[in-house]
């Protein structure tokens, strides 16, 4: 069970999150769209009843990620959010009404393929609790700088491809952080209980990390087509939260003849990544506005 309860939580928190990107893109389609960074676009989101459902969706795949983490590695945990962009993409033609073609289908399934060879070749090992303050004192300024020269990249292009692939990416290291923020949080809340979830900084940093990653997700889906945005996304979030997994919780991955396979599936991913995105730009972008 220390590896299937893991992975349960997080594909539930998954597919949350691929539903609430399909219904926040179709709202954020209904605003007027802006220029540059706005802080107003939340209170224009607020009147869509479509976005609150996506929001609420953004709850319940949080609760399922932190459920996720409190049990398993971030390097098992985060990487199954990669099944989140064909799963939006599958979503977003249930509600556009749209039928499938083949190669979408044998996309998702090189994702899956790829996704459990990489995981199964790696084997994300560890699970450390507490990580030392130094490790975090690099850690957050890295971050912080990515998402910012990533963020006035975007906001620099105007709307269109190149915009939402760079605030999506900026999304992807808010994501990946808020991630290993809270997996520190979620076993102090484990081990001390409310009173000190609440007065360990962790709590509060993966609170903000988490505002700033809505904050551009949303500019992200208006920014240009989920084909373009989804993929830096669930990718970004990916690769990043391994990395911090290994940086900070000291996790391990299999080496040796076992980077074969997981060099192996991680083409699969890639290419079928690159196919849904092609196949989205084919169907016109999945999800539209109502």
């Amino acid at each position: 069970m220390g590896f299937v309860l893991p992975v349960l939580f997080a594909l539930f928190a998954a597919s949350s999150n691929a539903l609430a990107t399909v219904l926040q893109r179709r709202a954020s389609l209904t605003v007027p769209q802006s220029d540059g960074f706005r802080f107003g676009l939340v209170l224009d989101l607020l009147r869509r009843p479509v976005w609150i459902c996506g929001i609420l969706a953004v709850i319940a795949a949080g609760v399922g990620q932190a459920a996720a983490l409190a049990t398993g590695a971030l390097s098992l945990v985060q990487p199954l959010f990669v099944l989140e962009l064909p799963l939006a993409l599958l979503i977003a033609s249930l509600v556009g009404r749209k039928r499938l073609p083949g190669m979408l289908w044998l996309a998702v399934a090189a994702v899956v393929a790829g996704l459990g060879t990489v995981l199964v070749a790696a084997s994300p090992t560890g699970n450390r609790t507490h990580v030392p303050l130094d490790r975090w004192v690099l850690a957050l300024p890295a971050c912080a700088a990515a998402v910012a020269v990533l963020a006035a990249a975007g906001l620099r292009r105007p709307p269109g491809r190149m915009r939402a692939g760079c605030l999506g990416a900026a999304t992807a290291v808010c994501y990946a952080l808020t991630a290993a923020l809270m997996k520190s949080a979620v076993h102090t809340l484990g081990e001390g209980g409310i009173g000190a979830f609440l007065t360990t900084w962790e709590t509060y940093g993966f609170a903000a990390s988490g505002i700033c990653a809505v904050l551009l997700l949303e500019h992200a889906m208006q920014g240009g087509p989920l084909v373009a945005s989804q993929p830096a996304l669930t990718l970004g979030d990916a690769g990043v939260s391994v990395a911090l997994g290994v940086v900070l919780y000291e996790e391990h991955l299999r080496t040796h003849w076992w980077l074969v396979p997981q060099l192996l599936g991680l083409t699969l991913i890639c290419a079928g990544v690159l196919a849904l995105a092609r196949s989205g730009e084919g169907e016109g972008e999945g999800p539209s506005a109502p």
